[in-house]
């Protein structure tokens, strides 16, 4: 980030729940089912005292149809980000996903050995660098304004209490994001401080 002279208010949230054409593991995008519609207006009423200036969301369809329809309840507009996309995965592409492919690696992530690599995809390192980027991005272009982040509820848990300096890495353990569940983040010159956590006031 830049040297940021108002600190800007990101509430990143995780895209309503959504149907799959498949039961096999990919990375397509799905689409969202009635009840993550139900979700996603719900999302909006609980923003609208907060200005949000502009929505962005990872490109997966499944968030871009969330933050579009948050935007329409707020009359603001959409950005899309690829690096807000969940971790991709890998080689578990086609699998039923269990046993669960991704839960060595993703407890490594949290026991903080970022070098750990979903085999066929991304590291943990790549996670952060790519998903830091956009948050970098976006703060820097709404200094002392509001905005809202769709984005998915992996990367969310494995990369937010990285960045925020006031949440230990394994943060999420016991507090996972529902479908529709909202981070509250400010970023300033010192860096990220989560300021909630799915309804939890964080100090």
């Amino acid at each position: 980030m830049t040297d940021l002279q108002c600190a800007a208010r990101l509430f990143v949230a995780r895209h309503g729940a959504a149907d799959y054409e498949s039961e096999l593991l990919s990375d397509a995008g799905g689409w969202l089912s009635p009840l993550g519609r139900q979700q996603s207006r719900e999302l909006g009423d609980r923003l609208r005292g907060e200005r949000i200036a502009r929505v962005w969301t990872s490109d997966l369809s499944r968030a871009v149809q969330t933050g579009e329809i948050v935007a329409a309840r707020l009359g603001t507009d959409v950005t899309v980000r690829t690096g807000l996309r969940e971790f991709g995965v890998g080689d578990a592409a086609g699998t039923t996903g269990d046993p669960d492919p991704f839960a060595e690696t993703f407890a490594a992530w949290l026991g903080g050995d970022l070098s750990a690599r979903i085999p066929g995809g991304e590291s943990g390192v790549e996670v952060v660098e790519r998903y830091r980027a956009v948050l970098e991005e976006v703060a820097d272009a709404h200094r002392g304004e509001s905005v809202l982040v769709v984005s998915h509820g992996g990367v969310m848990c494995m990369v937010l209490p990285l960045l925020a300096r006031n949440l230990a890495p394994d943060h999420t353990r016991d507090l996972p994001l529902p479908n529709g569940g909202l981070v509250a983040l400010e970023a300033d010159a010192d860096g990220w401080v989560a300021r909630s956590w799915a309804g939890h006031q964080l100090s």
